[in-house]
């Protein structure tokens, strides 16, 4: 069963009319204004008998050219906008007609489901990088508390229970649309969970996934450059998630003071926050010291105010793992938790599927598969292999197709400025040819002045592409698979084919020869 077909056995039934005061929506009849509505979907292939189907504008359609079938299959009335008024209905359904029928979806979902969130601690975290690694740190110092907890994320959607957890596979989506969203809290909250950490995308910000929840702590890691094929611009990017720091979504912030973006959330206050600094800034409210940074994870000093600290670890390596840490340990006290569970439960925490994940297969040097798929997050798991290998850092990088096409090119630079050698190769190309994605990709690396640009190879198959990284490696090197991390899918022209780096890097590395010593052959360290 997907995460998105999951309801609560037992939702709140509100009628039409309460639905349309609470929103301010145009009232259908007083007499379809006392129907009853159990459920809530903007899929009409989602509808269940007693639902109220929302009728939105979508990317290629609207909604409302679905109501026919939403109404043979059960639901009892229609939430459109004025432009689905009229088709709407042609159902012979109730329907609310509200100016702006999604930014009313979280708080009808909200109502449905009977407010679940309110009922429990969350925490939300955003930001370009770091939002999965840190929610899921979350989540573990929240069980370390005693907590029983769910996560939402883009590797899964996960509901905790007294005999453990049950993962509900990849999720569509980092954050859910609004009725999944507010139905799967329902559902945590019919199993005991009190306790939840969230992802929280700038998509779902701006499309008001998470409206009708205010977090108890909202979380900001950093923020550089992605998605602008939807923001078009860096500052309506940060501004997508400045909202999250707004009465309507959080009571507290806890916000990156090393982040130049983090800086400039502190200087508008509408909601109390909290600062926190893995570089150490004075200014910063939480600060992390004495970092002694590892290949297998980090320690740290945490300090507080008023005389606040605590010896910290993270068994994932990088500085930037310390900010996510860090992040994490001062979200968990700002929501009302000791700092000991704070700090021994982001220890625990196993790691992260496809986050700077290790495959091992007994060869004498390091190989990761990482999500990174911005040129941040490149130059950020590159610069923290840096110190911990003494060979050659060997990189499979690609990018993915009908997604922002500006940072291609500056994807390539990174990767070629900072790997040794650097093996081009297709992502997810979707709909658009993988030919002219790498040359966008290429010519970044191009632009790296020959003497520090990596040795450079083109592979479009990415399995091939791996296997030649592998061939490139020996003792000492770091093989660095980026892009794809956790999913388990290429998407070529409309078809996902199965494709998981981890087992495919794990394949290459056991069928390779071994190779000479990484060391000596031109390694930029």
């Amino acid at each position: 069963m997907s995460p998105t077909s999951l309801r609560p056995d037992k939702p709140q039934a509100r009628t039409v009319g309460e639905l349309g005061q609470l929103i301010g929506a145009e009232l259908p009849d007083p007499e379809g204004r006392t129907v009853k509505i159990s459920g809530l979907t903007h899929d009409s292939r989602q509808v269940r008998p007693g639902d109220l189907y929302a009728a939105m504008l979508g990317e290629n359609t609207h909604g409302a050219a679905f109501v026919k079938q939403a109404a043979e299959a059960g639901a009892v009335a229609i939430l459109t906008d004025p432009l689905g008024r009229e088709r709407s209905r042609l159902a012979g359904l109730p329907v609310l007609v509200a100016n702006d029928a999604r930014a009313s979806l979280g708080a009808v979902a909200a109502a449905v489901y009977g407010e679940p969130a309110a009922a429990m601690l969350t925490i939300g975290v955003t930001g370009t990088n770091g939002k999965t690694t840190t929610a899921f740190m979350l989540e573990s110092g929240l069980r370390a508390a005693g907590r029983s907890t769910g996560l939402f994320g883009t590797v899964t959607t996960r509901i905790s229970d007294e005999s453990g957890f049950t993962p509900f596979g990849p999720s569509a989506r980092t954050t859910p649309e609004a009725p999944d969203l507010h139905a799967l809290l329902a559902v945590m909250k019919e199993r005991g969970v009190d306790a939840v950490a969230m992802e929280v995308s700038s998509h779902a910000l701006d499309l008001h996934r998470v409206d009708g929840v205010v977090y108890d702590a909202a979380l900001f890691t950093n923020l550089s450059h992605d998605h602008l094929d939807w923001h078009f611009t860096l500052e309506a990017y940060f501004q997508a998630k400045a909202v999250l720091f707004t009465p309507a979504h959080a009571k507290a912030g806890v916000v990156n003071l090393d982040d130049p973006y983090g800086k400039r959330l502190t200087q508008n206050r509408q909601i109390p926050i909290t600062t926190f600094s893995a570089t150490g800034d004075e200014a910063a409210d939480w600060r992390a010291v004495a970092v002694k940074l590892g290949p297998a994870g980090s320690t740290f000093t945490v300090q507080g105010p008023k005389g606040a600290g605590a010896s910290a670890s993270i068994g994932l390596p990088g500085a930037f793992n310390v900010a996510n840490a860090l992040g994490a340990i001062v979200a968990l006290v700002v929501a009302g938790l000791p700092l000991k569970a704070a700090v021994d439960g982001v220890a625990a925490c196993p790691g992260v599927p496809g986050r700077m994940e290790k495959v091992d297969a007994g060869q004498d040097y390091l190989a990761v598969v990482d999500y990174a798929h911005t040129p941040h997050a490149i130059e950020t798991i590159l610069t923290a292999l840096r110190p911990v290998t003494s060979g050659r850092l060997i990189v499979v990088l690609g990018a993915g197709g009908d997604r922002d096409k500006t940072k291609r090119p500056l994807m390539g630079e990174v990767a070629a400025r900072l790997g040794d050698v650097l093996v081009l190769t297709d992502d997810n190309p979707r709909s658009e040819d993988p030919k002219e994605i790498l040359a966008a990709v290429k010519a970044g690396a191009d632009g790296v002045d020959k003497a520090d640009r990596a040795e450079l190879h083109v592979e479009h198959d990415r399995a091939k592409a791996i296997a030649l990284a592998v061939s490139k490696a020996a003792a000492g090197d770091a093989v660095v698979v980026a892009g794809k991390g956790h999913e388990q899918g290429q998407e070529i022209k409309g078809e996902v084919k199965p494709f998981d780096d981890r087992e495919v890097l794990g394949d290459a590395l056991l069928a390779a020869e071994p190779g000479p010593a990484g060391s000596a052959r031109g390694s930029k360290k």
